[in-house]
């Protein structure tokens, strides 16, 4: 089912995030997470390409088990890092075989020892034209989703370049968008009321964290560009030597932040999960013993 199709006024939608394993014991623990998180009844999940897009041969693999073993929808990620415009046509031609609906177009990172992205011959430089080549060879086949940046890209000069680049990556064919992670509600709602100024209508999901490792977080937002709040910060300071403490801290604080979120009418909740379930079982829980329409 096309993810877009699933959005409706009162009925937000939850999602989970993970990023692809680098050996066979990561991926047997990916799958016991999907199959715990599976009762949760997600809307759907899915598995970033890794860095350098190093993850692409196995990203059609994971799409297919996830939909044949787990049985949840998924939304497979594809970016431009390293691969040519023939080379993402196979890949998209391998997903519509093991019947994929739904795709995250985005850029990608540099590759590891690159200070900023360079595209290879024949490859796309922006999501922008990566979604175009999909509108273009594929119409409405695929549901696309794409990344949005409530703080700003990290490599762009000004919010307000940021949305044009945003908007110009609608316009060519996103069905909704998903934000990066944040811990301030101010930032998303401040950034979704630009986004609408300047015409940008599709549905905007938040991107929330729990926090479950300080010293993990602090890399986390190093490489988005997001901020942790002073409060915050200080609170999990105090018990870093404490993991359980700290695990309590971040289920509570992404319990407010989702909570808060879904009264003001966010369309869902897309969490990042780092391959665990234990932080995000426990806030979609929480969620779920408050918000009816959940």
């Amino acid at each position: 089912m096309k993810i877009h199709t699933q959005f409706a006024p009162g009925k937000p939608l939850f999602s989970f995030e993970f990023f692809p394993p680098k050996t066979e014991e990561g991926e047997a623990q990916l799958f016991r997470t999907l199959h715990i998180l599976k009762p949760l009844q997600p809307a759907f999940v899915s598995v970033t390409y890794g860095a350098g897009g190093s993850a692409r041969g196995k990203t059609v693999e994971w799409v297919e088990r996830i939909k044949r073993e787990v049985g949840l929808e998924v939304m497979a990620h594809l970016t431009c890092v390293g691969a040519t415009r023939e080379e993402i046509g196979e890949v998209l031609e391998q997903l519509r075989q093991v019947g994929a609906e739904n795709l995250m177009a985005v850029r990608g990172d540099p590759p590891k020892g690159q200070r900023e992205f360079r595209p290879v011959e024949g490859g796309f430089r922006y999501a922008s034209e990566l979604v175009a080549f999909i509108r273009e060879r594929y119409g409405d086949a695929f549901s696309i989703a794409g990344g949005a940046y409530p703080e700003g890209h990290p490599e762009c000069t000004s919010l307000e370049a940021d949305l044009h680049n945003l908007k110009h990556k609608v316009d060519a064919g996103l069905d909704f968008l998903v934000t990066q992670l944040f811990f301030n509600n101010a930032l998303y709602l401040g950034f979704v009321e630009r986004a609408r100024r300047v015409g940008i209508e599709v549905p905007i999901v938040p991107g929330l964290m729990p926090i479950t490792n300080l010293a993990q977080v602090r890399r986390f937002t190093e490489m988005c560009g997001a901020s942790l709040p002073v409060p915050l910060l200080a609170q999990l300071e105090k018990f870093a030597d404490d993991p359980q403490a700290v695990l309590e801290i971040g289920v509570e604080h992404t319990t407010r932040q989702a909570l808060e979120l879904l009264e003001v009418g966010a369309p869902g909740i897309h969490f990042y999960t780092l391959n665990k379930s234990p932080a995000t079982r426990w806030v979609v829980e929480n969620l779920r013993s408050r918000v009816r329409a959940l």
